[in-house]
């Protein structure tokens, strides 16, 4: 009987060290796995090092090898090698050290020029301005170099200074700045003030460090002007900080409330974020303007608020990035920014809106059917769903921009003409006073024309492709006199296109011609002029009952 019992108890022993053994292979089959594959990739390296007939870039070649293993992933994972370390510094904190101008690549010479200077900048303080050609900086030729290289031989150590030749419009020599680099700081607020009669607007266009600190002090300022509800306009703000956005939503939401919880597969990215001071003023009717372009902490912060019934949530589908991202430390001074948990507001709610682990077999991806999302509530009842980013309570259709402005734009047409403008006119009444008169705009019409403008119609290309499936269906001979009707009705006619889209084309303009001269906050007031979104947000706070409703639950 002792016998059968030791024996049993040996093959007891045998079944455990055997599923440990198998436990133990799998853990160890995934390490050798990812060991053979480096193994790999090491190897191929350095016999193409040894024997591919041209010399290989380690850096460049490696570089791209990491770029697109990133790739698979999703578009926020990404790496920065040590030369690419001001990209992502700027990213985070707003801050670099440069000039302070935006720049476009203009065509027609060849060349990148200023599209605009930043106001208090060291680009504004020389006397730069929107329409110079970059000619050399320190005597390096700058004929062909496109916009990021540019971008980088203008950013720099602050307080370190160079040499810029611009040819300007209307000078007939090159004129020469010396320009120092300074700290700049991009204003995550750069336009605040009081639209209708008593409506107080922010806007906020990134959330980096010091963003929750200039809505509080443009709320403030605001506040002590006297406004009776707020807009606070979200829209193509891309995202940032998730600290900055619980901080925002702090200003508005009592202490001790959920904003946003994080969960990885790692569970040191399993955090409750929760509001932690008394706000501003939990009691200000208050509307967020977003659009398809509101992505991240802009979604956490009009979601939370929807969530928590603090606000209404006007205008477009935002994106829907439910993602976290993290940094890591890597070798040689370089860092990762990795993917490592979703965003959770306070409903529940993931508003990821493409599930990027299934892709099609071409590799690509697709935003998570509205079928298969599921519907949560909000603190009153309310119902709303996860995975397409957040709906708005009050839907405004974006009218979409006509063909043609796409190739003005592009063409440079509308940006040469404001740089004409500015030649003509040292000075201009103020934003609210501004107007592009028909003068003007005849004037634009016939710059367009002798430019010999050519744009792209999508009609005619329809047409086009709808022919040719008819001959080949054997419909042509039936429909041909249809066809001919058609072709005289849609035909190419640059006049009329012009007159058509008018008000569309005359708002830009204004826009370009503002910022010469006031820059990006007088831009942001002239948009301010003729807003559909803010119409509604004005509409819905001025009735206060209709307000409440839209916040009420069942």
């Amino acid at each position: 009987m002792k016998k059968l019992r030791n024996n049993k108890l040996f093959v007891l022993l045998g079944v455990i060290l055997l599923g440990l053994s198998f436990y133990s292979f799998k853990g160890d089959n995934r390490n050798f796995q990812i060991a053979k594959n480096l193994d790999i990739f090491n190897a191929i390296y350095k016999e193409l090092d040894l024997f591919y007939v041209d010399t290989i870039n380690p850096d460049k070649t490696i570089k791209e090898g990491i770029d697109a293993m990133l790739m698979q992933l999703d578009p926020y994972t990404n790496y920065f090698p040590e030369e690419d370390m001001g990209d992502l510094k700027q990213m985070i904190t707003g801050k670099y050290g440069g000039i302070g101008s935006l720049i476009t690549f203009y065509k027609a010479k060849n060349r990148v020029a200023i599209a605009e200077p930043f106001e208090n900048t060291p680009a504004a303080k020389a006397g730069l301005k929107a329409g110079d050609i970059l000619l050399e900086i320190d005597g390096k030729d700058l004929l062909g170099k496109r916009q990021d290289s540019v971008s980088n031989m203008l950013r720099g150590e602050i307080g370190t200074s160079f040499m810029l030749k611009v040819e300007r419009p209307g000078e007939k020599k090159p004129l020469e700045f010396k320009i120092t680099r300074e700290s700049i700081q991009i204003n995550p607020v750069p336009y605040y003030g009081i639209v209708g009669k008593s409506t107080g607007y922010i806007c906020l266009t990134s959330f980096t460090d010091k963003s929750a600190k200039e809505v509080r002090k443009a709320l403030i300022n605001l506040k002590q002007q006297g406004i009776t509800s707020l807009i606070l306009d979200l829209r193509n703000n891309g995202g940032g900080s998730l600290n900055e956005a619980v901080d925002i939503v702090n200003l508005f939401v009592p202490k001790g409330k959920e904003v946003v919880s994080t969960r990885g597969k790692v569970k040191q990215w399993d955090r409750t974020y929760k509001t932690t001071r008394e706000p501003l003023d939990a009691e200000i009717p208050l509307a967020v303007l977003v659009n398809s372009a509101s992505a991240s902490a802009s979604e956490i912060v009009a979601g939370a608020l929807q969530d928590l019934d603090r606000a209404a949530i006007i205008g477009d589908r935002t994106f829907g990035k439910g993602l976290v991202q993290t940094t890591r430390d890597l070798p040689y001074n370089g860092s990762l920014k990795v993917t490592t948990a979703k965003y959770y507001i306070p409903s529940g709610r993931c508003i990821q809106a493409i599930d990027y682990s299934h892709r099609n077999e071409d590799g690509s991806v697709g935003r998570i059917p509205d079928s298969l999302t599921t519907v949560f509530h909000t603190a009153a009842g309310r119902e709303v769903r996860d995975g397409g980013g957040i709906s708005p309570d009050k839907e405004v259709k974006s009218e979409k921009f006509p063909n043609i402005l796409f190739y003005l734009v592009n063409d440079n047409l509308i940006f040469d003409y404001a740089t004409d403008y500015c030649l003509k006119h040292p000075s201009i009444v103020s934003v609210e006073e501004f107007k592009v008169t028909d003068e003007d705009y005849n004037e634009f019409k016939e710059k367009v024309k002798k430019a010999d403008f050519k744009y792209d119609r999508q009609s005619e290309k329809v047409l086009k492709n709808l022919k040719e499936v008819a001959e080949f269906e054997g419909y042509m001979d039936d429909a041909s006199e249809e066809f001919k009707a058609l072709e005289n009705k849609l035909k190419h006619n640059l006049d009329r296109d012009l007159d058509h889209f008018a008000k569309d084309i005359k708002l830009l303009i204004a826009q370009e011609i503002i910022k010469r001269y006031y820059y990006q906050a007088g831009a942001i007031k002239e948009q301010l002029k003729s807003d559909d979104d803010v119409e509604e947000a004005l509409k819905i706070l001025n009735d206060r009952p209709e307000y409440q409703k839209l916040l009420a639950g069942k």
